[in-house]
């Protein structure tokens, strides 16, 4: 009889030194054999934080935005990252995400110096509930997919439609074997957002987001991904989708996501 450690789940797997290969865990909401594009957008930061793994400097991510540009296909996905403009205090970063031969994701990530400014660190917005405070959501009954279904979201009741604030947690792994930081862990639960406060029936309705742009004024704690969420349908076809983010210690930022609503 053998003894070790056992393996934890993950989302991705690595297959080579940029590309990864995703598992059943990250199958999307509106199509299971396509990626959710939660724990792809963590997979990002992963990628971007090898990319600056031996770099000297003390930059921190800020800003990071993606446009979504075509279908994410739950095949191994290849992730080049490149220095836009470089700076000791300011610098831009471009990662890629290409499936199949076509680009399907582009990332632009700001980096800016770390200084002390706890003198004057404030924010107006008021800390969510405990995660122990609030009752399981079973997110699984509403929406579909693996990436749901690995998910520990505590959910307040939702005051009326397109709008609640929820937690968001999870037991795996981003990419099986390696070591993930906290603030790839993170951004890997942000997308989650819009499906906690939904506009309409999804089974009726289709309002996927064309893209994500998180904006970071403090670098957030895990394990809970803290989502203060509003959603708003326009009357010819958009949707939006926005967030402020918390971790255990109160709001870290803002999260921004376009919709195309539908009708099915």
């Amino acid at each position: 009889m053998t003894t070790g450690i056992v393996a934890r789940d993950s989302y991705y797997e690595r297959t080579g030194e940029h590309t990864y290969k995703p598992t059943a865990h990250a199958g999307g909401a509106w199509q299971t054999d396509e990626q959710h594009f939660s724990p792809l957008a963590g997979l990002v930061v992963h990628a971007i934080e090898q990319h600056l793994a031996d770099r000297p400097g003390n930059l921190t991510l800020a800003r990071i935005s993606y446009d979504i540009l075509g279908r994410l296909a739950l095949d191994e996905c290849e992730i080049a990252v490149e220095t836009v403009r470089p700076g000791r205090t300011i610098e831009l970063l471009e990662a890629t995400v290409v499936i199949n031969g076509r680009p399907v994701v582009r990332a632009r990530a700001w980096l800016l110096a770390s200084l002390d400014t706890s003198s004057v660190a404030d924010s107006p917005h008021e800390r969510l509930p405990a995660p122990e405070e609030l009752t399981p959501w079973a997110m699984d009954e509403e929406w579909n997919g693996g990436y749901v279904s690995s998910i520990d979201v505590r959910r307040m009741p939702p005051s009326r439609r397109g709008r609640a604030a929820a937690w968001v947690s999870s037991p795996l792994d981003l990419v099986a074997g390696e070591p993930s930081t906290t603030l790839a862990s993170y951004i890997a639960l942000v997308d989650t957002a819009n499906g906690v406060a939904v506009q309409q029936d999804p089974t009726a309705w289709m309002f996927p987001n064309l893209d994500l742009t998180i904006h970071l004024h403090r670098q957030p704690r895990g394990p809970w991904t803290g989502l203060d969420t509003t959603v708003t349908f326009g009357p010819t076809g958009q949707g939006l989708t926005s967030s402020v983010l918390h971790d255990i210690d109160g709001p870290v930022g803002h999260a921004e996501q376009i919709l195309t609503v539908r009708p099915l």
